[in-house]
């Protein structure tokens, strides 16, 4: 009785041992995972703060950021003042032959004026141009008449 008793209170105090230590592991996993936790938040908003920055960059300086849709936006209006510039004068030449081909004087003045035509037995003289424009349009390797 007494060998048997013995193993049973061997049992228990194993089984307390046992127990305690049961107890303590369970703190120790508990308090690992807390630990575990909260180190995986803050990689985690580390991470996304870095994200973060990472496209707030990008959207500001990227190839196709704030900065290059600004010089778009400026190169876009550049484009519609040109455009509209050239529409007008479109329009002016357009209206020009359309005078050129209704009217006859119309034609004969601008040969005149830009060809330097005339008429059977017209003469037609010619003004020598200013000095400072002699200078300017004198051929290379001359000098202008002084």
């Amino acid at each position: 009785m007494s060998g048997a008793f013995f193993a049973r209170k061997r049992r228990e105090t194993i089984t307390i041992v046992s127990s305690a230590e049961h107890k303590s592991k369970k703190r120790l996993r508990k308090r690992a995972a807390e630990f575990l936790y909260r180190v995986r938040r803050r990689i985690a908003t580390a991470l996304a703060i870095v994200l973060a920055i990472f496209f707030a960059y990008h959207v500001v300086v990227g190839r196709n950021g704030v900065n290059a849709y600004e010089l778009k936006r400026a190169e876009d209006r550049d484009l519609h003042r040109q455009i509209g510039s050239l529409q007008q004068e479109n329009q002016r030449l357009k209206d020009h032959v359309e005078h050129l081909k209704d009217d006859p004087d119309a034609i004969e003045r601008e040969a005149r004026e830009r060809l330097h035509y005339a008429r059977p037995g017209e003469v037609i003289y010619t003004l020598n141009s200013p000095q400072g424009a002699n200078e300017t349009q004198a051929p290379a390797g001359t000098s202008p008449v002084k």
